[in-house]
């Protein structure tokens, strides 16, 4: 079941009637529906890895519980660190035993050693990467006593499987999500709309933004040898909207079904595209993943308090690790590498914090130059998102070179019967639109908010992909 699918579409409305109108005489029912709701969600991939959500929230629950217990801070360290090797266990089995073991035999192969690899081929459960790093949040700041260990079983599996983050964010924290499930829920209207507004957004970024380059980057990665320089930087462009409309969309589609039940989520993004630096826009992206790894492994490997070269060896251990959490695959690392080498400059020259400020543009000199480095950064991401997109290393070089020197710039026909130009300016008026509403939480809201919603939903069934149907991409993860 996917947010922009039919059947969401009725699983949604039947959920919110019998929470708000038969479940909701106190917080223990509103929390029971919801998780019904939310493993029957979960369900709809595959019932079988219900065992393994379930399995891991066990897991979490009683470990925090005996952590807490303990009498001594070994037997804490004890539950803490099985906890985590567990987790992380299932986490490598499913998403990188295959990854590792072909790579070993490539690397054996390469000093001429012929070997046979044992490949367990596993189905990724969806999501696990996400609910296993909320458990990890939580079992981690009982651990350090931020927190204390959840004793109401349904409170805490709510907290773990609640379905509007579960297979793809954001990645949510005890301390912001548990006080908000332990507590009864009284409908707000006003809430209720923003949700609404947020989540015709999120469809519009995901249904008429996102596939419709999903579209065009498709055409040209798979066919790259083919395509001109023009066809190339295009096809790059694409698929950063793409992947940005996909899992900001999803994340403003998460973000608003919750406000329907009462209950908010981190926010996910803030307009990273408009970020003035690389620092920025990490800052931007994937909000609630990237405060994770500063809280959880940046900080504790000593963060920013032992000099240069800590602060230098652990961005590239950052970086490289979500490279890595993002896929087994080799492009993923360089995908996290090239990131690291963006953010070099900034940390040796202390300007990684230089842009915390709202963006101005009051066209003026200083105005030009915020210009050029949004557009600076904008590019340097764009070339990382190559090796994101790219099946293989090689490939994503093979593009890279190809478009650097081919050096044509005509407006190709391509291979699903599309010029490369036509999405080109569907994709300006939607960066304008952000553009003039990036101090808000989207552009439905405010003034004339019903002429916009009747455009949007007008954009859905107009421009919307929905014959060539698509996932999430962040699904995978």
């Amino acid at each position: 079941m996917f947010f922009n699918s039919l059947s969401f579409a009725l699983f949604l409305p039947i959920v919110f009637l019998l929470y708000w109108l038969v479940f909701n005489k106190n917080k223990t029912t509103q929390n029971a529906v919801l998780i019904v709701a939310s493993y029957y969600f979960y369900s709809c991939w595959d019932w079988r890895f219900l065992f393994l959500l379930v399995f891991s929230t066990l897991l979490d629950y009683f470990s925090a519980i005996m952590m807490e217990n303990s009498t001594t801070n070994k037997k804490r360290k004890l539950w803490l660190w099985l906890t985590i090797g567990i987790n992380l266990g299932f986490l490598g089995v499913f998403k990188y035993y295959d990854f590792f073991a072909q790579s070993f035999t490539d690397l054996l192969t390469g000093f001429g050693f012929q070997t046979n690899p044992v490949l367990l081929k596993l189905i990724l459960p969806v999501g696990i990467s996400f609910y296993t790093f909320h458990g990890l949040s939580y079992v981690i700041d009982i651990y350090y006593k931020r927190i204390t260990a959840e004793r109401n079983f349904i409170d805490y599996s709510l907290f773990v499987s609640y379905f509007p983050l579960l297979v793809a964010g954001p990645i949510e924290r005890a301390t912001h999500l548990l006080p908000q499930v332990k507590i009864k829920r009284h409908f707000n209207f006003e809430k209720a709309k923003e949700g609404m507004y947020q989540i015709i957004w999120g469809l519009v970024k995901k249904v008429v933004i996102a596939d419709s380059c999903a579209t065009y980057a498709n055409a040209i990665f798979d066919n790259y040898e083919s395509m001109n320089s023009l066809s190339l930087i295009l096809g790059a462009i694409y698929f950063a909207f793409q992947i940005y409309g996909d899992f900001s969309g999803y994340s403003d589609i998460a973000l608003g079904t919750s406000k329907l039940f009462g209950i908010d989520l981190l926010k996910n993004f803030n307009y990273p595209y408009f970020s003035r630096d690389i620092a920025e826009f990490w800052r931007r992206w994937h909000i609630s993943l990237s405060s994770w790894f500063r809280d959880y492994l940046y900080i504790p490997l000593g963060g920013s308090q032992g000099g240069m070269w800590m602060k230098v060896r652990n961005t590239f251990v950052i970086f490289l690790v979500s490279g890595f959490w993002h896929g087994a695959n080799w492009t993923f690392i360089i995908w996290g590498l090239l990131n690291a080498i963006y953010f070099l400059p900034l940390l040796l020259q202390h300007k990684n914090r230089s842009n915390m400020g709202e963006i101005e543009i009051n066209w003026n000199v200083s105005s030009v130059k915020t210009i050029l480095n949004i557009l600076g950064t904008f590019a340097l991401t764009t070339m990382a998102w190559i090796f994101f997109r790219a099946k293989s290393i090689s490939e994503a070089m093979g593009y890279i070179q190809k478009m650097i020197t081919d050096c044509h710039f005509d407006s190709q026909y391509l291979s699903n019967q599309r010029y490369n130009l036509e999405l080109l300016l569907l994709v300006i008026v939607f960066v304008l639109v952000e553009w003039f509403n990036r101090s808000k939480v989207e552009p439905l809201s405010g003034k004339a908010s019903w002429i916009k919603i009747t455009i949007a939903i007008m954009a859905l069934l107009a421009l919307g992909v929905y014959s060539d149907y698509k996932e999430f991409i962040y699904f995978q993860f």
